[in-house]
């Protein structure tokens, strides 16, 4: 099996170090990725909208700073998710789906 120069996944003197992995997703596959975490930002925003509503209901009555946090963590994982569109990184994706399922999380915490 010959090697062309201009493939360089095909030459095996190329290791990690050159900054070539072959297992990285593809950036389209990252995109898609990034696009369904914004059904889980969806499903997540009115988790903790369900979550809010029932503490105000049963609770004290008052949202304290948790909450804030929680509504503010839901916006930056949607900026995030934006982001990540815009230029797929897998950081970013990880961010997102991890900003999106925080936000319940404080939500009940409060």
């Amino acid at each position: 099996m010959t090697t062309t120069p201009l493939d360089p996944t095909l030459d095996p003197t190329l290791g990690p170090a050159d900054g070539i992995d072959p297992y990285a997703p593809s950036p389209r596959a990252l995109r898609v990725v990034a696009g369904c975490g914004f059904l889980l930002l969806a499903a997540c925003f009115v988790a903790t909208v369900v979550a809010v509503l029932g503490d105000a209901v049963s609770g004290d009555g008052v949202a304290g700073g948790l909450v804030t946090a929680a509504f503010w963590t839901l916006g930056l994982g949607a900026a995030t998710g934006v982001a990540a569109l815009a230029a797929p990184r897998k950081g970013l994706v990880i961010a997102e789906y991890a900003l999106a399922i925080t936000a319940p999380l404080l939500a009940l915490m409060d």
